[in-house]
C-alpha cells in the first residue's frame, strides 16, 4: 500500500474521534500563524479535516489546504458546508507535488514528522522554498524529542526546534517554539514542539 492509499484508507474508515491529532481548538496554530502574520494566504499543508480551516476563514485569512488524501479533504468540506467554496482543496503529495501558489505562512501539524527517508525531506523542503515568499513564515509542528516514535502504525522522526531548523537549513531562520501537549480523544498524551520560521 503506497502513502496515498494508507491515508485514503484512514479516513475513510475512522472517525474524527479514533484519529489521534483530532483537536478540538488549534490555538497554538493560530496563534503562532497569527504572530507571522494577520492576514494574508496561508497553506496548511496535509490539513485534513481540521478545524483550523474554520478558524483561519472566521478571521479574513485566504486558505488552501493541501493533503494526500480526497477522503479527508471531503469531510473537511462537508463540515463547512458553504464556505468551503472559500478554500482552494488541493490532493497532492507534498514531497512530489506540481508547482504550487505563493504564501505568506506554511502551516505543517504532523505532516514533517512522517518523513522519515533524506528523499522525502528534500522533496518537502523544494515545495516550501517554492511555495513560501521572502519574508513569509513557516509554521511546523512535530512529536517533540519526548513523543511517540510511531503515530497511526508508521515510525516518525521526533524533532526539537534546534535540530528542526537544522533539518530545513539556512533559507529558514526560527523565531521562536512552543512546547504542547496534545490530548488524543481517548485521553492519551503526546509532546509536540511548534516552531515559526521566516523565510530569507
Amino acid at each position: 500500500m503506497n502513502a496515498k492509499e494508507y491515508w485514503e484508507s484512514i479516513y475513510k474508515t475512522k472517525a474524527d474521534d479514533s484519529l489521534s491529532w483530532t483537536q478540538p481548538e488549534p490555538a497554538l496554530s493560530l496563534k503562532l500563524i497569527a504572530q507571522a502574520c494577520t492576514s494574508g494566504r496561508v497553506l496548511d499543508v496535509g490539513g485534513g479535516c481540521s478545524v483550523l480551516t474554520d478558524r483561519l476563514i472566521e478571521r479574513g485569512y485566504s486558505v488552501t489546504v493541501l493533503d494526500i488524501s480526497q477522503a479527508a479533504l471531503d469531510r473537511a468540506r462537508a463540515y463547512l458546508g458553504n464556505r468551503a467554496l472559500l478554500v482552494r482543496w488541493l490532493v497532492a503529495d507534498i514531497t512530489s507535488t506540481a508547482i504550487l501558489d505563493a504564501c505568506d505562512v506554511w502551516h505543517d501539524r504532523a505532516v514533517f514528522h512522517f518523513l522519515t527517508e533524506p528523499a522525502q525531506r528534500a522533496a518537502y523542503k523544494t515545495s516550501l522554498l517554492q511555495a513560501l515568499s521572502v519574508g513569509g513564515h513557516a509554521v511546523i509542528g512535530t512529536f517533540a524529542l519526548d513523543g511517540p516514535e510511531k503515530c497511526s502504525g508508521l515510525p516518525v522522526q521526533r524533532y526539537s526546534p534546534t535540530s528542526l531548523a537544522a533539518e530545513l537549513g539556512p533559507q529558514l531562520t526560527l523565531l521562536t517554539s512552543e512546547q504542547e501537549t496534545h490530548l488524543t480523544p481517548w485521553g492519551a498524551s503526546q509532546s509536540f514542539q511548534f516552531s515559526l520560521f521566516k523565510r530569507v
